[in-house]
């Protein structure tokens, strides 16, 4: 989804650890789209390929079921709230290489936290990491006014870590009637399934 360069100039410039009120910066706020972007440089062979995952979770931060996990086999949540716009894997190009649109006004109540993480498939066989990732950001933008209100920048992550084969960027919540987001940057050499593990999903790698 491009972005008129002067729509995303007042951005929320999001740091590790930081908490934003998304609602606060936006109170018309309904229907988001999230861009998530890097690029690939200093491989030796194929490029790795990343993907974007989420996990819907409630209070206890597990998911309620399989179907909350939404990745490239499952794209799109049963209620039609949260759909993953497919992958991408090659990261070239300027701009987002993946987009999640979500509805907030369709999420379950339930569902308390979304987390999104971006991993490398197959990293183990391939032996390969984020040390041939740059430039990585997640960015939320208002769909309906086409306003990018926050984005939160990687690059320093990747390169203090480049070891690691999966980030849980950070997350969504709900509180009240508002919705933050607390970005994490939290890096693991443990891959996708390390992550999901954690919040009750297994997955082969």
């Amino acid at each position: 989804m491009a972005v008129n360069p002067e729509l995303a100039h007042n951005a929320f410039q999001l740091k590790r650890e930081e908490r934003a009120n998304l609602t606060r910066l936006d109170p018309t706020l309904r229907r988001l789209m999230i861009g998530i972007g890097w690029d690939v440089v200093g491989f030796d062979t194929e490029p790795p390929d990343l993907d974007v995952s989420l996990f819907l979770v409630d209070k206890n931060e597990k998911t309620r079921i399989d179907e909350d996990f939404i990745f490239y086999n499952n794209l799109k949540s049963p209620d039609g709230a949260v759909e993953h716009m497919g992958d991408n894997r090659t990261g070239a190009g300027e701009g987002d290489d993946e987009n999640i649109r979500m509805d907030l006004e369709k999420i379950p109540y339930e569902v308390y936290r979304i987390f999104f993480v971006i991993s490398i498939y197959e990293a183990d066989l391939k032996k390969q990491s984020f040390k041939s990732v740059r430039n990585s950001f997640l960015r939320i933008v208002n769909e309906e006014t086409g306003i990018e209100l926050l984005r939160f920048n990687l690059d320093q992550e990747f390169i203090d870590q480049p070891d690691a084969t999966a980030v849980n960027v950070g997350f969504l919540e709900r509180s009240g009637p508002n919705w933050f987001f607390q970005g994490l940057g939290k890096m693991t050499s443990g891959g996708l399934k390390e992550i999901a593990t954690e919040y009750g999903i297994i997955v082969a790698h």
